[in-house]
Order: C-alpha cells, then structure tokens, then sequence
C-alpha cells in the first residue's frame, strides 16, 4: 500500500493505474477506522481493480463547540488495518493540503435536505453539510473515482452525495452499503468509543426504536406517526430523548406521513453521555417492508 500526503503525489500514483482502464474505487473516512469501513474497503476490493482510502478529519464539518479536537484519531492503526484489507492508495492530507491559506470557496446543496434532521439550524446546521459537500467534492476532484462507497448510517448523507453528484455531474457511481452493527444492534460509529459500558447498553435501544418502527410498518401501519409511535416508546423505555425521531423520504428527504410506496427514511439522533449517534432505517414498499441498506 501506497501513503501519499499531497494532491500531487496522489495524482503520480494512480496515473499508471488509469492508463490501461482499470476501474477506481473511494472509500472516504476521517479515520478511527472499525468493520462498519472494513466493510466499506470490502465492497470496493470486490467491485474495484483499484482502491483508494482517504483518512481525514474535515474541520469545516465541525461546529463550535463540537468535538474535533476530541475526535478519535490514530492513524497507524487505520493504515494497518487499511493494508490488511487491500487498500492500494491511502490519502492522507494535512488541513493546509485540502484547505490552503486563502481558501474561500464552497459546494454547497440548498433546500430542505440539507435545513432537516442535522441540518436543522438547532442541532448541527447546514453549514455542516457545507462542509460534508465541500471535502467531498474535493476529494473526488483528487482522486477521480469511478465508484464511491458510503455507509447507510448517515441516510441523510447519503441523499445529499446522491443529491450533488447528479448535479454536478460528477461521473461517479454512488454504492451505499448496509449499516454493519454490533452484537446488540448498535451501529458501528467511531464515536462508541466515548461510551462507557452503561452507555454502550442504553444507546442499544436505537436500534430497537427503528426496528420497533419497521414492525409497525410491516404489520400494516399506514401513518408514519404510528411507527414513530412505537419507535418512541423504545426510546422512554431506556431514558432516552432523542434530538430527534423522524420519517423522511429516503431520496428527497421531504417529510413523510404514510407508508405509500415510496422508500422512508425513519431516522435517529440522541446523545448519550459524551456520544452523539445517529442511525436509521429504510422502509419501503406498499407492504411496509424494511430493509436496512
């Protein structure tokens, strides 16, 4: 595996890999890597002749106050584990390599998607999404992939990259891949690792809620305020207050009252002890099946 810090070295080293057409694979991380990317890196050595995986931590995606000087960061355990799993080109740039001094300009996706669920001016803001769109327009731009992989746990994400790579045309395919979870159900985020083992048992009850959300669907429920219903009396069960708990429309996220056959977005937010974790779920069809991808 090959570590490049600049745009520059990153260019010489996949140019050979461009010449006889082989295809390029991205998986994008900040870092404090765990299986939820093993399974990102997974899915672009299958797909892929060539991967690259760029460890970053975006500063213009973090808010006052918010936690990126405490974010989790070591990097040579992500370029071990990188290795392992076949990663063939690890980006990893300074802050001044990505945003140099001057640096003023910024991609941004307006409209609701990006004023709901953290982009709600009271929980994260879109200017957090600013800067999600930004880094990754750039990293795009440096790397010039043929697919990208990107988790299902961010579904509001994900329809926002969805969202910008159709408009601006960037000749990149979108691959979300399955939320990966522990045991419990708790989705893989590097952010556990601020919970303690109490805190580890509580934030469980996440997935219980989107699953409680998924039955109701699935048993006939045709609002979505009944599946939230359900969804919420998970949450209370275990003392938690969720910022919130929201069915959108899994491609425009417009707000959603009923199971009509188009894909719902039921998602998540709480904070618990130190942790701020999100997850979600998909559900989808006139039968109210759910599907977590």
């Amino acid at each position: 595996m090959r570590v490049v810090r600049t745009k520059a070295e990153l260019r010489a080293a996949l140019a050979p890999e461009r010449l006889p057409g082989r295809s390029v694979g991205f998986v994008p991380t900040m870092g404090a890597l765990h299986d939820g990317h093993l399974a990102l890196l997974a899915a672009a050595r299958e797909r892929c002749e060539v991967v690259v995986m760029s460890v970053f931590v975006n500063p213009t995606q973090f808010g006052p106050g918010e936690d990126l000087d405490a974010y989790p960061r070591d990097e040579r355990r992500d370029l071990e584990l990188a290795e392992r799993a076949g990663v063939d080109v690890a980006y990893a740039p300074s802050a001044d390599e990505v945003y140099p001094q001057g640096f003023s300009t910024f991609v941004e996706v307006t409209g609701d998607m990006v004023r709901v669920l953290d982009g709600d001016r009271q929980r994260r803001g879109p200017s957090h999404f600013r800067g999600v769109t930004t880094v990754v327009a750039k990293l795009f731009r440096a790397v010039g992939p043929d697919i990208a992989f990107v988790g299902q746990q961010d579904g509001q994400q994900g329809a926002i990259s969805r969202r910008r790579a159709r408009d601006l045309e960037f000749p990149v395919e979108i691959v979300v891949v399955p939320t990966v979870r522990e045991e419990s159900g708790l989705a893989l985020s590097s952010r556990n690792a601020y919970l303690d083992a109490a805190e580890r048992e509580r934030a469980a009850a996440l997935n219980r809620a989107l699953g409680a959300a998924a039955r109701a669907a699935e048993e006939g429920a045709r609002s979505t305020a009944e599946a939230l219903a359900a969804a919420r009396a998970e949450l209370d069960a275990a003392g938690i207050e969720p910022e919130y708990l929201e069915a959108r429309d899994a491609e425009d996220l417009s707000a959603a009252e009923s199971f009509d056959g188009r894909p719902v977005l039921v998602a998540v937010a709480a904070r618990i002890g130190r942790a701020r974790l999100i997850d979600n779920v998909v559900i989808g069809g006139l039968a109210g099946t759910a599907r977590d991808t």
